[in-house]
């Protein structure tokens, strides 16, 4: 059972913090202090919305604090439940899957690898990040409440959060004293599934090979956009690009590019922008009736009804 949380802190809505800061490529800005790039935030999961796989720079622990749900890390669906730990590396391609009746709560801690960092990572201590730098593709990104460390992990979690905002170096010198705390806890448990850093470098390559068909879709999404037409935008044949494209992100590119439109067809139908029939136009669906067909399979609800239940 997790222990409780400051009584005046507020749950905020998940895809409210989340999606709107997802660009085309997939990449999510966080708000960071720019002085002190560490956040700590309590998220609640529920309704219908679709996140879209996304990934980031930045490094990140998640906390099940209530509830069950699945994530999503590329292409594989990770089961978790209240009291597990989930570890996430930059730019891995995820997001969390939940169903429009579910009620999951979660603690979310990102920062930036500076952070822990007293300078320039040499000898022992650039073994603290490991953790987070060196994921292979079966790396435990989920660790069970069953292991007594994600309780602990949390407790430190917690006690960053009380130290927030970092307007001293009081606040600053107690953040980095938790934080290298639970990164060394997460070094022993993990200790026997790195990868090497050639591995990194090998993943941010690949991303980098897709950047011209993420640029392309950001300013040609509402048009018709063929497989062919992206792989050439990457110099690929059909078939690698597909193979490629799914092993890097984790999502065939026709899904990706269907969840990217609706994703925005939701932030206009909550923002009241223009009719349904105009909105599905201008999403680059063919019909309005296949507009509402894919919307509620990813979405769980009609474009009609999500609008409502957001006016309402």
């Amino acid at each position: 059972m997790a222990k409780t949380i400051p009584r005046n802190f507020d749950w905020k809505e998940m895809y409210k913090h989340t999606e709107p800061g997802i660009n085309a490529e997939g990449v999510r800005v966080y708000p960071f202090d720019r002085s002190f790039p560490i956040d700590v935030s309590f998220h609640r999961v529920s309704g219908p919305r679709l996140v879209r796989l996304n990934r980031h720079e930045f490094l990140e622990i998640m906390y099940i604090y209530s509830g069950k749900t699945k994530i999503q890390v590329r292409d594989r669906i990770l089961p978790t439940k209240a009291g597990d730990l989930v570890v996430v590396g930059p730019n891995l391609y995820h997001r969390i899957l939940y169903k429009s009746d579910d009620d999951v709560r979660l603690v979310s801690m990102n920062f930036q690898p500076e952070i822990a960092r007293s300078g320039k990572m040499v000898g022992e201590e650039e073994y603290y990040l490991s953790p987070f730098l060196c994921q292979g593709a079966d790396f435990p990104h989920v660790i069970s409440e069953s292991e007594n460390l994600p309780e602990e992990v949390f407790d430190h979690i917690v006690k960053i959060h009380r130290e927030l905002p970092a307007s001293s170096l009081m606040n600053r010198m107690a953040i980095r004293t938790y934080l290298k705390v639970i990164l060394f806890m997460l070094f022993k448990y993990y200790a026997n599934h790195f990868e090497s850093l050639e591995m990194l470098d090998r993943e941010r390559k690949n991303l980098q090979r897709l950047q011209p068909v993420f640029d392309f879709l950001e300013q040609n999404f509402s048009q018709p956009i063929k497989v062919e037409e992206a792989a050439r935008h990457c110099a690929m044949s059909t078939s690698h690009f597909m193979r490629f494209f799914k092993m890097t992100v984790g999502q065939t590119f026709r899904s990706y590019l269907i969840s990217f439109r609706v994703a925005k067809a939701q932030h206009m139908l909550m923002n009241n922008e223009g009719s349904i029939a105009e909105i599905s136009q201008e999403m680059g669906f063919c019909s309005q009736s296949y507009f509402g067909e894919v919307f509620k399979a990813l979405v769980g609800t009609t474009p009609r009804t999500y609008r409502c239940r957001r006016l309402a």
